[in-house]
């Protein structure tokens, strides 16, 4: 048995492989969660949308519409009924959008997958809900609209809050905060030429 024991023993330099390769690995995610400012992805700042540059287009549209002093991106985006849903649905959301951008997988013009779409019509309907209490869409639901049983809001509402025109370039100069820069400073004092 006691042979058999030292069978199993691993050579001396496989714990140091595996620390070593555990230490890389955890600094590649903490390297990689501050250069995608991952923090931010917690907030509901409008701001945070634009950390890839493909959403200024949807982000220079909503600050020039109606919504932009009631809703920010996530009121609408976003499922507002419990807290639970809000984030595993920003957490999944979140992880498809890291996964197209990093492969560059986007489209030129931008729309929304299914789940965004119920998610939107809902909260369409939520915020609304005074106003749509007297019309014939009152209640309708993106799964009744695939269906063919009414329209979704922005069927008929197509200018809110972003307009028609979505492409990377239907909106070249807009305006847009700036992103603070991932590169850190001792970086950027290294590389300055006198």
């Amino acid at each position: 048995m006691r042979k058999f024991l030292l069978l199993l023993k691993p050579p001396p330099g496989w714990v140091l492989a595996v620390n070593l390769v555990i230490a890389l690995l955890i600094g590649l995610f903490i390297y990689a969660s501050y250069i995608s400012n991952a923090v931010s992805y917690l907030s509901d700042a409008p701001e945070t949308c634009i950390n890839c540059h493909v959403m200024r287009t949807q982000y220079a549209t909503w600050q020039h519409s109606s919504h932009r002093e009631v809703a920010a991106c996530n009121d609408c985006h976003v499922p507002q009924d419990n807290l639970f849903r809000k984030y595993a649905f920003k957490a999944r959301d979140g992880m498809r959008h890291a996964y197209m951008f990093t492969f560059r997988l986007e489209p030129q013009v931008i729309r929304m997958h299914e789940a965004g779409v119920n998610v939107v019509q809902e909260n369409c309907m939520n915020c609304h809900e005074n106003t749509n209490r007297d019309t014939r869409l009152a209640g309708i639901t993106a799964e009744q609209v695939r269906h063919g049983e009414g329209k979704l809001c922005w069927d008929c509402h197509r200018e809110v809050p972003h307009s028609r025109v979505r492409s990377l370039v239907s909106t070249p100069h807009a305006r847009a905060p700036l992103l603070p820069s991932p590169v850190p400073e001792w970086l950027k004092k290294m590389t300055e030429t006198e």
